[in-house]
């Protein structure tokens, strides 16, 4: 879906405009827009007016690191605009910075009234959700003041309190009530004879609860050099060589870490050390979420181990104690809104994911034997022990062979990646109820419990402890294929159901079980090939779920969209079972895809095949920007290897 919005992104902070610079506090296609902070919105209103009337948009914000844009006050057809105005706004990691360059058109002294309608709600993201929901937020107070440069809106509910000042250089003339709550700066300016005049705008927002003081740039190009010191930080240590058998790929994996290198997110280690991890993706997911770092960090572990170092740090440190009701159970979201303070949402620290513990410890083992550096391992291994008794306990692998997913109240059955309702389903669309046995979680659960076994015997000093682990992975290997296996389909089942019937639906997840090697190599032979079928490659990518089935809809976030995460996973998974062939026909799936993007990989793309679809179709609820997709083209560079394609 086309969105006219900009958005521009650096840490935990990000803002979103539309084609004019503005923010109108609405919704446009899936997202709405405004400047986001630690989960608030500190901005909900930035709109210009020029003479009183909002401006024409000559030249329309373009993708970059910056909005800039064009505008001229609108005039009569026969009547040239008095003076253009060039707008230029940047993010940083606790605002915007924004330049107003108003230039004269006339060989006079020209009179220009500029005036900028700001405010401030706070509104939480779960707020702005198309989900119908309302929350009570009883006691909340907002206050607005003028400054002598600026205005401040403040924001109070009982300990919550969060502010946003804006400071403007010349100072405003005027500062107007609209009587909705928000304020007009107004300037009366004088323009010299085909003269310019400069504005220098800051907004700078102070959340509840930020670790550090919050500091704004004094201009956009100020916060320009600042995103690239930030983004500096990941590609000089990434060598990507050119090859020539697979043009545009150095080009992808570039904006790939460009992208990667602002999503970052600070967070803090088991000691309180300051790590920045992998944020999900804009506008929704501007936190933490565990599978998605895990998976950013393992796509990335053999160019960027510092990001894995800091993934499993904060992971550490947020592991679930003795004393909760699932000790060493991995969290799986982080949030840092009021909705998230008050308990008004469950996800402050959620422990809903069935999949980050395994992933944690597949993480750990990967770094580790990537690097040769046993130091992390070893101040982990409490955590990391945890982790393992977790899989064995809580997780059920020791009562029923396999982890097993409870689903809370009326949520969806499954808690891996695909967490959407009705995604863990029957061919024919039946959902699953009940406790589940996802098929792709057995896999990390395997993977698991070898790495973990590896470290044991490498960093723990423990033979005797690897040796259990790897008896427990073994016996695990050996008895998926008679609860998975489904003969007539020559493919693994979905996920068992509650009385361990197989779901026969056939999905994408089966692709990795050939990254975590649970298949043996006929097996897992025969799923690779059966991923590029037509009905379930689709010439973008394998399909999450194979068309033809009555479950499959091409729109469908899980039942037949495309993932380019996914299938990152999958090309490891086929380069695993030396399917080469196979994992670069992924591969170059994924990249034409990125290449008709601007060189991004969409976070989704709808099902509808290549073939009859040349441009790929957008999914409605695709991310701006995602992390475990920009990470997606170097899992691929490690999938497709040295050899040609």
């Amino acid at each position: 879906m086309t969105d006219p919005r900009h958005v521009l992104v650096h840490g935990g902070t990000f803002v979103s405009v539309g084609v004019g610079g503005e923010i109108t506090g609405t919704h446009s296609g899936h997202a709405p827009d405004g400047l986001f902070v630690r989960d608030a919105r500190h901005l909900s209103r930035w709109q210009l007016t020029v003479d009183g009337a909002v401006p024409w948009v000559l030249v329309p914000v373009e993708p970059g690191d910056t909005a800039r844009c064009v505008l001229v006050p609108r005039v009569g057809l026969e009547e040239p605009p008095s003076c253009t105005v060039v707008r230029e706004q940047a993010v940083a990691e606790h605002g915007l910075v924004e330049s107003l360059r108003v230039v004269g058109n006339r060989a006079v002294p020209t009179a220009v009234r500029l005036a900028l309608t700001v405010d401030a709600d706070f509104a939480d993201p779960f707020e702005l959700r198309h989900d119908h929901r309302t929350y009570c937020k009883t006691g909340a107070v907002r206050a607005r003041r003028a400054t002598g440069d600026g205005v401040v809106f403040d924001y109070h509910r009982g300990e919550w309190a969060s502010r946003t000042e804006v400071v403007c250089t010349p100072a405003p003339d005027a500062v107007e009530e609209t009587g909705t709550g928000a304020r007009r700066l107004v300037w009366a300016l004088e323009l010299p004879p085909e003269g310019t005049v400069e504005l220098l705008l800051r907004v700078t927002a102070h959340p509840h609860g930020a670790p550090h003081p919050a500091r704004v740039p004094g201009s956009p190009g100020e916060a320009i050099r600042e995103l690239r010191s930030l983004q500096d930080e990941l590609t000089p240590r990434t060598r990507l060589d050119p090859r020539p058998e697979w043009p545009g790929l150095v080009d992808v994996c570039a904006q790939g870490l460009a992208d990667l290198a602002v999503l970052r997110v600070p967070a803090t280690g088991p000691d309180g050390e300051d790590v920045r991890v992998p944020a999900a993706g804009v506008p929704w997911f501007s936190a933490m979420l565990a599978r998605d770092a895990l998976l950013t960090s393992l796509f990335s572990v053999e160019h960027l181990p510092a990001l894995a170092a800091a993934t499993l740090a904060a992971l550490a440190a947020t592991q679930a104690d003795a004393e909760a009701p699932e000790p060493g159970k991995i969290v799986h979201e982080v949030r840092h809104g009021e909705l998230a303070h008050f308990g008004q949402v469950p996800y402050g620290r959620c422990y809903g994911s069935v999949d980050a513990t395994p992933l944690f410890l597949v993480l750990l083992g990967a770094y580790t034997a990537t690097t040769g550096d046993r130091t992390l391992a070893r101040r982990l291994e409490p955590h990391a022990r945890a982790a393992v008794d977790w899989l064995l306990d809580h997780g059920g692998l020791a009562e029923h062979g396999y982890l097993v997913h409870r689903a809370d109240g009326s949520g969806p059955a499954g808690r891996g990646w695909k967490d959407s309702p009705g995604a863990i389903c029957r061919a024919d669309g039946t959902p699953a109820t009940g406790p589940v046995r996802a098929a792709g979680a057995q896999g990390y659960a395997y993977d698991a419990l070898r790495r973990a076994a590896f470290l044991a015997r490498t960093a723990w000093a423990d033979p005797a402890y690897a040796a259990r682990l790897n008896r427990t992975a073994t016996a695990l290997r050996t008895r998926f294929p008679g609860d998975f296996w489904m003969a007539e389909h020559d493919f693994p089942a979905l996920a068992l159901d509650e009385h361990g019937k197989p779901l026969d639906a056939l999905g994408s997840d089966a692709g990795h079980l050939l990254w975590s090697g649970l298949l043996d190599e006929e097996q897992g032979r025969a799923v690779g090939r059966r991923l590029l079928a037509p009905d379930f490659f689709s010439g973008w990518g394998v399909r999450t779920l194979a068309a033809g089935q009555g479950a499959y809809h091409p729109l469908s976030s899980h039942r037949g969209a495309v993932w380019p995460h996914d299938n990152a996973v999958i090309a490891l998974g086929l380069a695993r079972y030396g399917l080469h062939e196979e994992a670069h026909t992924v591969a170059r799936g994924v990249l034409a895809a990125a290449r008709a993007g601007g060189n991004r990989v969409p976070e989704v793309l709808s099902g509808h095949p290549r073939d009859t679809h040349p441009v790929p179709v957008p999914h409605p609820h695709s991310g701006v920007r995602q992390s475990r997709s920009a990470a997606t083209p170097l899992a691929l560079l490690t999938a497709v290897g040295d050899r040609a394609g």
